[in-house]
């Protein structure tokens, strides 16, 4: 039996010399391959009160990556992103997401030919026969033409297989979203942060991306440093103007938002009007504005926390982290803890 095994909160970066003067000094590009470059390491997950053709566009004009769900019609999902494609300039990068039945193949051609870069095979456990599959056929048919982005897995065994399989990058996290309750459900799982250090140790070049528990910056940065080229985020995006969905207001109320994960029992009906296992939950959340807003307060944080380490960029933050554990005591003391008098 393994015993240990470490969340966000477990552990923090031991501050270092820095010779940064100015935040502006630290750059946050990462790269998913050729052609494939962004300024910001953040992917917008591929969920029905995420991401769409607002959110597409959004997380293009601030230098990420959306992912457009699969949580619809063929159809309507080569509408929505045809309506992205349209507003943004030419050769601007778009993920899509698929499942592994077998419209997958179908859905990929299309998509492809309305200007997507990147196609996600999207299934909660990707260490599975029928992701194999699915991506030895896309990779059969498309030789290294496209980027295939598949996911999720939590070992590093997964994710040499997934690699092997011809994946260009995996999304590494199970259970830990704000919104899964897969864990409870059954009882499978790890903690995203050390499946990401965990899957970091691959000797594939493979891209990894943490996907799920990521709640601040701070995460963010934690993330990066163990080894992650990017972070897809979900809570962190909802509720700001770019995601699906109409606004719920009440008397006297801030405006909300639904955010909902997508085995969770709505959702569950409202994509294939059946219900099998529950591992999500529907929620409200409160509206935060404009998603640039967002993106942008947590690029500030993630260049402050590079310029700790003394870094300027994710690689060079890379090489010279240095974790600590945190004791429980210390884990209140991180947080804010100020006592009214």
């Amino acid at each position: 039996m393994r015993t240990n095994s470490l969340s966000f909160d477990d552990v923090l970066l031991m501050p270092q010399y820095s010779d940064i003067e100015s935040r502006s000094e630290v750059s946050l590009g990462s790269s998913l391959g050729v052609e494939l470059d962004f300024t910001l390491p953040i992917i917008s997950a591929p969920m029905d009160t995420v991401t769409e053709t607002s959110m597409l566009a959004a997380m293009a004009h601030n230098g990420g990556l959306g992912i457009l769900h699969r949580y619809m019609s063929a159809h309507k999902q080569e509408e929505l992103l045809n309506d992205a494609v349209r507003r943004c300039k030419p050769g601007t990068p778009f993920g899509v997401a698929v499942g592994t039945d077998s419209t997958a193949a179908l859905r990929v051609e299309e998509l492809l030919n309305l200007g997507a870069s990147v196609v996600c095979i999207d299934v909660a456990h990707a260490h599975h026969l029928l992701v194999k599959r699915t991506l030895q056929e896309l990779r059969s048919e498309y030789g290294d033409d496209i980027h295939i982005m598949a996911g999720n897995v939590a070992t590093l065994e997964a994710f040499n297989t997934l690699s092997d399989w011809g994946a260009d990058s995996i999304k590494v996290g199970i259970g830990g979203g704000s919104i899964c309750s897969t864990r409870i459900q059954t009882g499978h799982g790890m903690p995203t942060f050390q499946s990401v250090l965990d899957c970091a140790q691959s000797d594939r070049p493979t891209k990894l991306i943490a996907d799920g528990g990521i709640r601040n910056s701070g995460d963010i940065v934690k993330a990066l440093a163990a080894g992650a080229d990017f972070v897809m985020l979900g809570s962190l995006l909802a509720g700001t103007d770019e995601t699906p969905g109409g606004f719920i207001t009440a008397t006297g109320q801030h405006p909300r938002k639904i955010y909902r994960g997508m085995a969770s029992k709505t959702a569950q009906m409202d994509w294939r009007k059946h219900v099998s296992s529950i591992e999500g939950v529907s929620h409200t959340v409160r509206c935060k504005g404009p998603v640039e807003e967002v993106l942008h307060e947590l690029a500030v944080g993630i260049r402050s926390g590079l310029s700790y380490s003394g870094a300027r960029s994710i690689p060079e933050l890379q090489a010279k982290a240095k974790f600590i554990m945190q004791t429980s005591a210390s884990i209140i003391e991180s947080s804010t803890h100020i006592k009214r008098i």
